[in-house]
């Protein structure tokens, strides 16, 4: 296998995190269509039953000195329906993380209690999620021999940690807004011979659909996304225009960090994206990152539970 720099080491961390014991929680720059992902309130606010899947590319061209490429690379699968016996919805969910030597595999599971007002649908939410956090020690290449920080018992070491989630989400027919806390238990745990510690997150969302009046086939949707793991913090400012409910485009910025352009279409029940970062930290300034890619895509299938109340009233429209 081949060998990377202690250096190149460094540098992932420090980027990723404020010190190493904390471990940021991916993110995507589709977070508009990711809220499932993050807030478990979420979970069956929408009158159907939705999945959706996500594929990045972060940083490509990032490389050691050796030119092997270390780019990370995140994959996400969520999934979620209203359950009308459980008075509110429930979630799943899977993402496969890949930092350096780090990889991580992840399973939520999510249910929200929905509380229905005069303007909009309120969801309250739990969750409970299981991560597998792998290291591969191999690839470590150490400037003093022997160094115990990197030197596992084996080859290859993983730990299982459990992560807990609450969150609120509230849905209006133009609006949303949405508050959640993800790993709240800190949980840490030695793998080899580093001491990891989850990072309590505080993810803060809100955005509007506006109907512009003279052009109705057009729709712009502002949006926000701030997120903190209480030592560092992030901040997302979207804007999407839509037309004719089949089209749409946008930018984003991401603070120091990425200028992002997004492309998609929707066709049916279907709905395809596509983004690109520019990067503006330093990486890219540097000529490290050539940006990043990621791919979105969504399926939901509508429940239209008046009309499943009507077919069984009479056989002539089953």
């Amino acid at each position: 296998m081949k060998k990377y720099s202690i250096a190149t080491l460094l540098i992932m961390l420090f980027i990723y995190c404020d010190d190493v014991l904390a471990q940021q929680e991916a993110q995507f720059s589709h977070n508009m269509f990711n809220n499932m992902a993050i807030n478990p309130g979420f979970a069956g606010i929408r009158t159907a039953i939705c999945a959706t899947a996500l594929a990045r590319q972060q940083w490509v061209g990032f490389r050691d000195e050796n030119e092997n490429r270390l780019n990370p690379e995140t994959y996400s699968f969520t999934v979620d329906a209203p359950i009308t016996f459980l008075r509110g919805g429930v979630g799943l969910g899977f993402v496969q993380d890949q930092l350096g030597f780090e990889t991580t595999l992840g399973v939520k599971l999510a249910y929200a209690y929905h509380l229905d007002t005069d303007i909009g649908k309120l969801g309250i939410g739990t969750q409970i999620g299981f991560l597998d956090k792998r290291i591969d020690f191999t690839g470590f290449n150490p400037i003093q021999d022997g160094d115990p920080a990197l030197t596992g018992g084996s080859a290859d070491e993983s730990r299982m940690f459990i992560d807990f989630a609450l969150g609120a989400f509230y849905k209006l027919d133009d609006a949303w807004a949405g508050v959640s806390v993800s790993q709240i238990s800190q949980q840490r745990r030695e793998i080899g011979n580093a001491d990891f510690q989850l990072r309590r997150h505080l993810y803060v969302t809100g955005g509007y659909n506006y109907t512009l009046p003279t052009q109705p086939s057009f729709v712009v949707s502002p949006s926000v996304l701030l997120k903190t793991d209480f030592g560092s913090f992030q901040a997302d400012v979207n804007a999407l225009i839509t037309y004719n409910n089949r089209f749409w485009g946008g930018v984003s910025y991401r603070l120091q960090d990425a200028a992002v352009i997004f492309l998609g279409l929707s066709f049916e029940q279907i709905s395809i994206g596509y983004s690109y970062d520019i990067t503006t930290s330093p990486l890219g300034r540097s000529g490290r990152s050539f940006g990043s890619h990621e791919i979105m895509v969504q399926y939901c299938f509508d429940l239209d539970i008046d009309r499943i109340r009507e077919t069984h009233r009479n056989v002539r429209f089953l």
